[in-house]
C-alpha cells in the first residue's frame, strides 16, 4: 500500500464526494473503487473489515469509511479531510435546495411537481426495503424480527431507540461462535479517553453555548439531532420514521408534506441521505425567524448529525481489529438490520399512505395509520406507477424519474 500525499488526497476524496449519489451502496461501491482497485491505498481485507466496523457504528456507514480511510492513510487530519469532503458537496446543495424550497415551495405549479417527486419517492423506500431485505433476513429468526419490529412501530407506536436497543439486545445474547484473533496490543487507554475528551467537548459546546444564551428552540433541535446521532443504526431510512414522528408530530417543526418532499430533494444531492437532518433544520429555523434562523440551525443540524462520526471513528478505528473478533458484536449487527427491515416497511408504508390519500389520520408514525379512503388521489396512484414502471422495470435511475414524475404532474394539473 501507498501513502498519499495531501493534494492526491483531496483530490480523490472530493471527487468521492461529489460523485457519491446513490445511497449507502453505490457510494461505497465508488470508494471501493477508487480507494482499492483503482490505486493500492487500502488493502481487500483492511477495506472489509472497516465496512463491518462502520456498520457496526450509529451514523452514516459510507461518511463514516471515508473518515477511517483518511485516517489510515494520514492520521487525525487525514480522517477530517475526507470526512469533510464526503459531506460539504450535498450540504451546500440541500442548503440551496431548502431554502429555494423555502421561499417558493408553496407556490401551486411546484406544489403540483412536488407530486411526481413523492410518487418516486415512494419507489425509493420500496427500492431500499427490498435491497436490504435481501441481504439482512437470513432464516425464520430474521423475518421474524423484521415482522415484529413492523408490528412494534405500525401497530403499537414504540419508539424506534427502544426497538433498535432491544434487537441489538436480543442478537448480542443469542449469537453463538468462536472468538477471532485479537490484537495482541491494543491501542493506550489514555489516548482514547483524549480522542473523547476533544470530540466530546466538540460536540456538546455549541450545545452548552445555547443554553446559557437561552435559545430555547435551537437547543431542541441540537439536542434532538445529536439524540438521533447515536441511534442512526441500519441508515438513514430507518432512522427516518423516528425523525418523521418527532419533528411532524411532537414538535410540529415542519409538516408531513414537507418531511416527505425533504426527503425527495436529499435524493437528488451527493453525500449521505441523513443530509435530510439538515433540510429539516432548515426549514424549521425558516418558520421561527427566516433566513436567519434557517442557517443557524442548519449549521448546529450538521455540526450535532456529523461531529459524532469523527468522534465513533477515531475512537473505534485502533480496536478494528479487536472489534472485528467479538462474535456476539456481529449477532448484534445482524439482529438489529433485521429489524431495521420492518422498520423501513413502516415508513415505505407510511409515506404510500400519505401519497395516495389526502386525508390520513393519525398524522404521525407513532400510531397505525387510517386512510380516508374517500381522500383517494388518482393522479398520485398514476404518478407512483409510472414512477415503479421506470425504476424497477426499466431500471432508471432516482433523478431520471423524478424529472419524468414531476413534469408529468405538472401536465397533469394543466388539464
Amino acid at each position: 500500500m501507498s501513502t498519499p500525499s495531501w493534494s492526491q488526497m483531496t483530490r480523490v476524496f472530493g471527487r468521492i464526494g461529489l460523485l457519491s449519489f446513490g445511497g449507502p451502496a453505490a457510494q461505497i461501491a465508488l470508494m471501493h473503487r477508487e480507494l482499492v482497485e483503482t490505486r493500492d491505498w487500502l488493502s481487500e481485507a483492511a477495506y472489509l473489515r472497516a465496512l463491518s466496523l462502520c456498520m457496526l457504528l450509529p451514523g452514516p456507514e459510507a461518511m463514516q469509511l471515508a473518515t477511517y480511510a483518511g485516517w489510515r492513510l494520514r492520521g487525525t487530519a487525514g480522517g477530517i479531510l475526507a470526512g469533510l469532503l464526503f459531506v460539504v458537496p450535498g450540504a451546500l446543495l440541500i442548503a440551496v435546495l431548502a431554502l429555494g424550497y423555502a421561499y417558493y415551495g408553496g407556490l401551486p405549479l411546484v406544489q403540483a411537481a412536488f407530486l411526481g417527486i413523492k410518487a418516486a419517492v415512494i419507489i425509493v423506500v420500496f427500492q431500499a426495503l427490498r435491497k436490504v431485505a435481501g441481504k439482512a433476513l437470513h432464516g425464520k429468526q430474521g423475518w421474524a424480527l423484521a415482522g415484529l419490529s413492523f408490528l412494534a412501530l405500525f401497530v403499537l407506536g414504540l419508539p424506534f431507540p427502544l426497538i433498535i436497543l432491544a434487537a441489538g439486545l436480543w442478537g448480542m445474547l443469542a449469537h453463538t461462535g468462536p472468538v477471532g484473533d485479537m490484537d495482541p496490543s491494543p491501542p493506550r487507554a489514555a489516548r482514547s479517553l483524549s480522542t473523547l475528551a476533544l470530540w466530546g467537548a466538540l460536540w456538546v459546546t455549541p450545545l452548552a453555548v445555547l443554553w446559557a444564551l437561552d435559545q430555547a428552540f435551537l437547543l431542541q433541535l441540537g439536542l434532538f439531532f445529536s439524540k438521533l446521532a447515536v441511534v442512526t443504526f441500519g441508515g438513514a431510512y430507518a432512522v427516518l420514521a423516528y425523525m418523521t414522528q418527532t419533528v411532524v408530530q411532537d414538535f410540529g417543526w415542519i409538516t408531513t408534506a414537507q418531511m416527505i418532499d425533504a426527503l425527495g430533494l436529499a435524493e437528488t444531492t451527493p453525500g449521505p441521505l441523513i443530509l435530510v437532518t439538515e433540510f429539516v433544520a432548515l426549514l424549521a429555523g425558516f418558520a421561527q425567524t427566516g433566513i436567519s434562523g434557517a442557517i443557524a440551525a442548519g449549521v448546529l443540524a450538521l455540526w450535532v448529525t456529523f461531529t459524532p462520526c469523527f468522534l465513533w471513528i477515531f475512537l473505534a478505528g485502533p480496536y478494528l481489529e479487536r472489534i472485528s473478533a467479538q462474535p456476539r458484536l456481529a449477532g448484534a449487527l445482524q439482529a438489529i438490520t433485521a429489524a431495521v427491515v420492518g422498520v423501513i416497511a413502516n415508513l415505505s408504508l407510511w409515506f404510500a399512505l400519505h401519497v395516495l390519500f389526502d386525508r390520513v389520520q393519525p398524522e404521525a408514525l407513532a400510531a397505525m395509520p387510517l386512510p380516508d379512503l374517500h381522500s383517494f388521489n388518482p393522479a398520485a396512484a398514476a404518478l407512483t406507477l409510472l414512477a415503479g414502471i421506470l425504476m424497477l422495470a426499466l431500471h432508471r435511475g432516482f433523478v431520471t424519474a423524478m424529472f419524468v414524475c414531476a413534469a408529468s404532474a405538472l401536465v397533469i394539473a394543466a388539464v
